[in-house]
Parts: structure tokens; sequence; C-alpha cells
């Protein structure tokens, strides 16, 4: 089933835009915070899951925190964001630096050696016990917002499905309980945001993301379907009038969390620095790993050229240094040998134009669903077109995205597509034997724990041949993961067989897997934003055909 196939289906009643439906959750609990038991089931299961990860791999992600956690116990908040005792400097907006600060106080009483700033790359258990925990334990706020969902929703069955794919999502799993970071506790908040909005309560949603922003500045990808919902359904009235008291209340409210944000800062005369530690611009196109977007598919296709041009001695311009390295994404530009080199105003360009289009339609229709498929859109296109982009960014597409996937099939199918080239991308983070086995295994029964109760609502049979052509090639595109995966797990082996002889042909090929990863991944990255885009467009002129009828 495709995007295109269910554009000429009859439309089926806006859920989304109507969340709090007559629908009652019969098997629901009695009150709003009473888990059920399959919903203690999933939170026990994953509990358990994440504390048998505690010994797995750690990236240096790991010891960044630890550092964050030294740097903001042992130093005054005057030098956070000038401490260069460790090369892990602190980089993340105040309120995460607050949000260290208050973990290191427990840290400190479970063992000492924890904050202490010279205590570099510092492995104790009680160091490793201490931080996967309070992962699990901050996860806790993205698990409390899916319930909310859960019992708002016109249908409870479907959502709490949705709700336990989030709460499970390998993303997390690889992203946080392994590899670490605290993406589950932020999403947590970024989901309590849409909630709020969900639910009418727009001012407290804003306050939301506000402080979300003042947690990791990445999230900023998102601010102007925000920026633009928020103005037109709760600034302006129908008729297009300011209505000032909600302009100023929610005014207000932004600016006094920025202030006990970055106030501190401010009277300090530490601004400058604080913003060249939050955006350090000298960093290249592409990280070290391409993320899968479309810098990725345009630096192979300059390789490929580069090739093609030396092969058949044409009489081309060649950049010199770009022949040497294609990326150099942790230091300096991504250079080009072939192609005109990307610079930071032009990935800026395109993705300000193109998250314009996509905001003209929020404007023109300010409803939830609206926002949310507007949301999900300007984090995609920020993570396709944007400049230094990291894998692990996936994320900020794939989580709102869930709150779409059983809407109908043209957003499920989107969903699935974006979901396994998104996850399978994140695999290169974990490149030990044993994570990896977990992190393909349990990805594969998350998908089908996933696909299958969601496809037997949603699924349509494609209207014309070429709609079914099209569901062939994309069914093919998914099966190619399973050779994608043969491939990548092979090469390392055929490799090492040849090392040690006189010739090996692998050599210049050591990053081969990396780039083949990347490049798969982009594609069916790149083709579900296109079907996404079709899928709000088409939305967006079907109510607006609806409306001139009525009218």
């Amino acid at each position: 089933m495709t995007t295109a196939s269910t554009a000429a289906a009859p439309q089926k009643s806006d859920v989304l835009d109507n969340p709090t439906s007559t629908t009652k959750d019969t098997g629901g609990p009695t009150s709003q915070w009473t888990l059920l038991p399959s919903e203690w089931d999933i939170l026990l299961f994953s509990t358990a899951l994440k504390i048998l990860l505690f010994p797995a791999y750690r990236s240096t992600d790991f010891e960044v925190h630890r550092n964050w956690l030294a740097i903001t116990h042992s130093l005054p908040l005057s030098k956070w964001y000038f401490d260069t005792t460790s090369q892990w400097t602190l980089d993340y907006p105040p309120f995460f630096a607050y949000f260290e600060k208050l973990l290191s106080i427990p840290a400190y009483f479970i063992d000492p050696k924890i904050v202490d700033l010279n205590n570099s790359n510092y492995d104790a258990w009680s160091v490793i016990a201490y931080q996967r925990s309070t992962v699990i334990l901050t996860e806790l706020v993205l698990g409390a917002a899916l319930i909310k969902f859960v019992r708002g929703a016109a249908d409870p069955a479907m959502q709490r499905c949705i709700s336990a794919s989030m709460f499970l999502h390998p993303g997390f799993l690889i992203v946080d309980h392994i590899h670490f970071q605290y993406n589950g506790f932020m999403f947590g908040i970024m989901l309590w945001s849409i909630l709020m909005a969900r639910n009418g309560h727009k001012l407290a949603s804003g306050i939301l993301f506000a402080t979300l922003l003042n947690l990791k500045h990445l999230y900023m990808y998102l601010a102007p379907a925000y920026f633009i919902y928020l103005l037109r359904s709760f600034c302006l009235s129908p008729s297009g009038k300011l209505q000032i008291k909600n302009f100023l209340a929610l005014a207000n409210a932004v600016i006094a969390v920025f202030i006990a944000s970055f106030g501190p800062f401010i009277a300090m005369g530490q601004i400058p620095q604080l913003l060249s530690r939050l955006f350090p611009f000298t960093r290249g196109l592409n990280h070290a790993y391409w993320a899968p977007n479309a810098w990725a598919l345009v630096t192979t296709m300059d390789r490929i050229l580069l090739r093609f041009v030396q092969k058949m001695a044409l009489d081309v311009p060649i950049n010199s240094d770009g022949v040497a390295s294609s990326s150099r994404g942790l230091v300096g530009d991504t250079i080009f040998a072939v192609i005109p080199n990307v610079k930071p105003i032009h990935t800026f360009t395109i993705t300000i134009g193109l998250q314009s289009a996509i905001l003209v339609k929020l404007w023109s229709r300010p409803t939830y669903k609206s926002f949310l498929t507007a949301l999900t859109l300007c984090g995609y296109t920020s993570f396709l077109f944007g400049w230094h982009v990291h894998e692990k960014a996936i994320l900020m597409v794939l989580v709102p995205l869930s709150l779409l996937a059983a809407e109908r099939q043209a957003y499920f199918r989107t969903f699935v597509i974006a979901s396994v080239a998104g996850v399978f991308s994140l695999f290169p983070l974990l490149f030990t034997p044993a994570e990896s086995i977990i992190e393909v295994v349990y990805s594969i029964g998350w998908l089908i724990f996933t696909y299958l109760p969601i496809s037997k609502r949603v699924y349509e049979f494609p209207q014309s041949f070429f709609y079914v052509l099209l569901d062939i090639v994309e069914r093919i595109y998914l099966f190619g993961f399973i050779f994608l995966q043969l491939f990548v797990t092979l090469f390392p082996l055929v490799a090492s067989r040849w090392k040690g002889g006189n010739t090996d042909p692998t050599a210049s090929m050591e990053f081969l897997p990396l780039m083949v990863t990347s490049v798969y991944c982009a594609i069916g990255l790149v083709w579900a934003y296109i079907r996404l885009i079709f899928v709000y467009i088409h939305d967006e002129t079907t109510y607006q055909g609806q409306l001139s009828v009525i009218q």
C-alpha cells in the first residue's frame, strides 16, 4: 500500500483532530495513573532489559556526561562553560547543565570519584550503575506522557500499541541505554508539549517546548512549526485578529523560561562564550559517519563522478583537496572533488525554504493533526538538509511520526519505511559483536510487535496498477535490508582473510560498509520524506475542497 494509493480512497474521520471523542476505554483503569497489567508488563520488561545491559558497550558519550557531572559539581557556575580540563567540554544549554548539577549531588554520595574533575575515563561499577540508572529513571517522563496519550485517545487500544512501541523503541535502547544519552527524558518533555497541544492547553505546550529548547538546542529544528501553530491558533482569532492577552501570556512565559535558563550567564557577561560552545560552526557538512540524509547521497555522487571523470579522462575541473578525502566530519569541511562545495548558508537556505512551504499549509489549517505532521516534517527537513547532522538526530523524525502511524495506511507505510531505514542507520553506533546481535534481534522483534496490529487496522488495497507496482518496489527496498545486514556482517570477515597477504583488495574500502549503510538508508529516508509531504499536501487539499463545498 502506498501513499498515493490512498489518495483516491474515502477519507476516514480525522481521529487526531478529535482526540477526546466520546469513545470510551472500557478496558481502562478507573484512575488516570493506574496501570493496566499489560502496561506493567511493558514497564517491567523494559526495565529488566535495560538493567541487563548495564555492562554493555559504552561510547565516549558516557564519559562526556560523567565529565559534565564533575564540571557542574566541582566548579562554580561562572566556570562551567570555560572549563577545558577534559576535551569533553560542556556544550548543552543551561537547563541541561542544571540537570547535570542535580544528578551530581547523589553521585557524590554514592562515589566521590564520579564527580572528580581530574578523574577522566573513570569506569568503576559505581559510575556505570549510577549513570545507567539515571537514564532509566528520567525516561519515566517519556512513559508518563505516553500513558496520558492513551488515557485521552479516541481509540485507546490503538494508542496503547503506539505508546508501547515508542517506549520500547530500539532507537532509545541503542542510543540511550547502550551508546548512552538522555534522549528518552527529553523526548518525554517534547511529547508532554505535544500532548498539551492535543488537549488544547497551548500556553502549557509553548512553555514546555521552551523548556526543551533550553535542555538541548537541537530541538530548535522544530521551533518553526511551534511558532506558526501557536501564533495562528493561540495568539490570533479565527478571523486573524490579534488576541493581545494570549500573545502577551505566551511571550512573557517563553521569555521567563529563557531568563531562568540564561539569566545567570547574562548577568556574568558570558553569553558569547556560551553560544560559542552551543554552535561550533567549524565542523564539516558531514559527520564522521555520514548521517543518512541528502548530503550522504550528494557526497556519494561526488565520489562516483570523480571515478567516472578519472576513468574517462574527461576535461572536467577536479578539486585536488576533494580527491584525498570526501569527509572530514569531525574537523574541517567536507570537500567535494567534482560537485561544487556546500556551505552552511546553502544548507540553511534549503532547509528554511522547504520548511516555509510546509508552514504555509500549517498556517492555513492550524489543527492538531496538521501541527503534528508539520512538526514531523520540520524535523525531517532539518535532518535531511541540515549542516553536520548526527545520525542520532533521526529520533527527532521517528518519535513524532509514530503518533501519526495509525491515522491511515499512507501514514503507516511512511512510518514503516522511515523506521526501518532510521533504526538500521543507528546500528553502526554499536560495533561490538554482542551488542550488534542484540540490536538486530531486538529491532526485528519491535518491528513485528508494532507492524502487525497497526497494519490490520489501516490496510487499504492499492487503487491502480501504478500503485501496486510502487507498493512492490517499496517492499523490495525493505526486504533489501536483509542483504544489507549480511553484507555489513560478512565484509569484515572477507577483509580479514586478505590481511597479511601481498595484495589487499579491501584496503581502500575500509569504510565501505558504513558508506553503503548510509546511502541505502538515505534512499529510504528521502523517499519517506517525499511520501509524507505528499500526504500532508493531499490531506490539506482535500480539507480545503471539503470546506469549499460546505461553504
